[in-house]
Order: C-alpha cells, then sequence, then structure tokens
C-alpha cells in the first residue's frame, strides 16, 4: 500500500508538471464543455426563413399565412411567384424552406375537393427541413379542417356533430423526456462525455510509454519495485481522481448553469462515469502498454476514439447500421455507457434498468487492465535484465 501510495502522489505531480497532462486533463476539459453547451443556447432552430408562394390570393390563404406566422418555427422573409424563384432562393441560402398555396384553393376546400398544399424543404439541413415540415403540416390540416367547420356551422349543424365529420379520429401526441425539442437538453450532455472519453483515452495512452519519453522509467521500476499491477493500479487512481474533478465541473456546473438534466440523476450518473473512467484508462493503459512508439500509441488511440459519437446510436440507430459497424461500435465503451446513461439520466430510471450496460464496461476494464499488466510485466522485466546486465 505504501508503494502504491507514491505511485499515486508521483502521478498526480506529473499531472500537474507535465504540459501533456494538465493542459488536456484541467485545461481542456471547461474550456470544451462550455462551448459545446454555448453552441445550442438557443436551444431550439426557431424562425428558420420560409418563402410563401401564394397562387390562391384568398382570405383562406391569408388566414393560413397569419397562422403560420405565428408559429415561432418559421418566418415568412421572401414571396415567390414561381417554382424557379424558389429554387434559387434555396440555391442562394436565402431561405430553407417554402409553402405553396394553389389557385382556387378557397373554393376547392369549401366545396370539400382535393387541395395539394406543398411545403418545400430544403433536406440537405435536416434538422430544419423535418421542423419546418412538422410545424406547416400541423398547422395547414387544422386550419383547413377548421374552415369545413366553420361551414357546417353556418348551415345550422351543430358544433359537436360537425366536428364529429370533420375530424372523426382525435390524435393526442405525448412526447416524453424532450418534449419541447430541445437540443441543448438533447446535445450537449452526450458531446460532452463523449469529448470526457477521449481526453480519457488520449491521456491513458500516454501512463506508459511516455515514460521512457521523459527518460523516467528506471525510477518508475525501481518505486514500484518491478511491479506492473502496482504502476498501472496507482497511475489509474491517479487519473481517476483527476477524472472525478471533470465529473464535478460537469454535473454541479456545466449541467445546473444550463439547466441540463436533473439533479437526482447525479449519483446515478456518477457510478456510470467511473465505469466509463475506468474503462477508457484500460484501454490507454492496454495501448500504451501494448505500443513503445508514443506517437504510434497516440496514433492507434485516435483511430479508435474518433468515431465514437457516430457509431453510438446516439444520432442514428445502430440496429439500422451494417452488421460490422454495430460490432465495431460494440467495442467502444461510450456505447454502452450512452444506453446506460440514456435510461438513468435523460429517463431518471434507476441503476438496475443499466445492469446491461454495467456489466459490458465492467468487462471493458477487467479485459485491458489484465492486458496490460501481463504486457507492462514483460517489459519491466526486460528493463530488470538490461539493468543487471554487465557492461
Amino acid at each position: 500500500m505504501s508503494t502504491l501510495a507514491k505511485i499515486i502522489v508521483r502521478e498526480w505531480k506529473r499531472i500537474f508538471r507535465l504540459p501533456a497532462h494538465y493542459l488536456v486533463l484541467l485545461v481542456m476539459p471547461p474550456l470544451l464543455f462550455f462551448l459545446y453547451a454555448y453552441i445550442y443556447n438557443e436551444q431550439q432552430a426557431d424562425h428558420l426563413p420560409v418563402a410563401l408562394w401564394d397562387e390562391d390570393r384568398s382570405a383562406v390563404s391569408r388566414q393560413f399565412t397569419f397562422l403560420l406566422q405565428q408559429v415561432e418555427t418559421i418566418r415568412f422573409t421572401q414571396q415567390v411567384g414561381s417554382i424557379g424563384e424558389l429554387e434559387d432562393l434555396v440555391r442562394r441560402g436565402e431561405i430553407l424552406g417554402a409553402i405553396h398555396f394553389p389557385k382556387n384553393m378557397e373554393r376547392d376546400i369549401k366545396s370539400r375537393h382535393p387541395v395539394n398544399v406543398v411545403v418545400y424543404t430544403n433536406a440537405a439541413a435536416v434538422v430544419p427541413a423535418k421542423l419546418i415540415y412538422k410545424e406547416a403540416a400541423q398547422v395547414i390540416i387544422t386550419a383547413g379542417s377548421g374552415v369545413i367547420l366553420q361551414k357546417f356551422v353556418k348551415t345550422g349543424m351543430e358544433k359537436e356533430k360537425a366536428m364529429a365529420l370533420v375530424q372523426p379520429i382525435v390524435l393526442n401526441a405525448y412526447t416524453l423526456y424532450n418534449p419541447t425539442y430541445n437540443y441543448q437538453q438533447y446535445l450537449v450532455p452526450g458531446l460532452i462525455t463523449v469529448g470526457l472519453q477521449m481526453i480519457m483515452i488520449m491521456v491513458s495512452v500516454l501512463l506508459l510509454n511516455y515514460e521512457t519519453t521523459t527518460r523516467t522509467q528506471q525510477q518508475l521500476f525501481t518505486l514500484a519495485k518491478g511491479s506492473a499491477s502496482a504502476v498501472i493500479i496507482g497511475k489509474s487512481i491517479a487519473h481517476l481522481t483527476i477524472a472525478w474533478l471533470s465529473f464535478l465541473l460537469v454535473a454541479f456546473v456545466v449541467f445546473p448553469f444550463f439547466n441540463l438534466g436533473t439533479a437526482s440523476a447525479a449519483g446515478k450518473f456518477f457510478v456510470l462515469y467511473t465505469l466509463l473512467s475506468l474503462a477508457c484508462i484500460g484501454i490507454g493503459v492496454m495501448l500504451s502498454a501494448l505500443f513503445a512508439d508514443t506517437m504510434l500509441a497516440t496514433d492507434a488511440a485516435l483511430f479508435y476514439t474518433s468515431p465514437a459519437f457516430v457509431f453510438s446510436g446516439f444520432t442514428f440507430p445502430r440496429w439500422a447500421m451494417p452488421w460490422y459497424d454495430q460490432y465495431y461500435a460494440n467495442i467502444m465503451p461510450y456505447t454502452h455507457f450512452l444506453d446506460g446513461f440514456f435510461k438513468v439520466y435523460y429517463m431518471d430510471l434507476s441503476l438496475r434498468y443499466a445492469r446491461t450496460e454495467m456489466g459490458y464496461l465492467l468487462l471493458f476494464i477487467a479485459i485491458t487492465f489484465s492486458i496490460a499488466i501481463l504486457l507492462y510485466q514483460q517489459q519491466l522485466k526486460r528493463l530488470k535484465r538490461a539493468v543487471h546486465q554487465p557492461a
């Protein structure tokens, strides 16, 4: 225990002394976290520029236009008179969509003939396109039903009966866990945690081979009395405590400041975060023990961690990916952390719902640390032989 404590204290000193450690572990996280949060500070994509193409020019089309203008998502900035003019505005980036009211729309609605109102969107911007379509479709369908309802009521029909004819099925939609489609609430926690994974792995990959670069491997060998497990466990504990500082920053500064998540989920988040940290440190020290060359180990870690956010299923479901992409996703700890994080953080469920994910993270920890200790013990044996070899 005395040896372990000395290695932990030594590693803390290295963290605060070496730029490769303190810049990445202490300086970068707060800058990165607040940068991510401020990117989505508007929370929702509102007032998207939309063009109006009104060929009907009737009281009904003006009423529809008025109702659409009350929606926060849509802001009419242009009026067009042809499809060519509309496409030109989209190409120039002046609008993200358009709404076309055809000729004789009012007459056809009141005579209950089919009316083809077209919502144009620029699908190159996927999120704004979906938002414009969603809001426009809801307003147009509701407003069209309202016109027919008024017509029936004017003929003397009871309002309840007229409503049953106009809208025989009432659909109620309930959006759970992020009802306002708040992008800050949804994306920022994911971006921060995937950033933490990359930071922890990129630093951990230097824990063993960087001793050679700084010419301190012999000193470490003497301090650890030739024990690879003492070196790896001691260094890992030191870096885990620094990772906990990042957790405190995220859970009790960044998230409350931007009103993200709930305080009741902090304890469960801490458990998953600790398992993710240990899994990342385990992968880092395994790579560090596997590759003696620091640059090669760093490149391998970068190649491994870079696609984590894409493959994790955060923005696209994993089941829809090819089988080989799903396999690659499963060999990254962030994938399993994220599945559990959704359950205990977004849904505020108990940790028992994340047992499977925690099991996978524990498996990562057991495998990577075991391999790292075995590989590094071989290095220490070679170092010992080199030290005692006669000149």
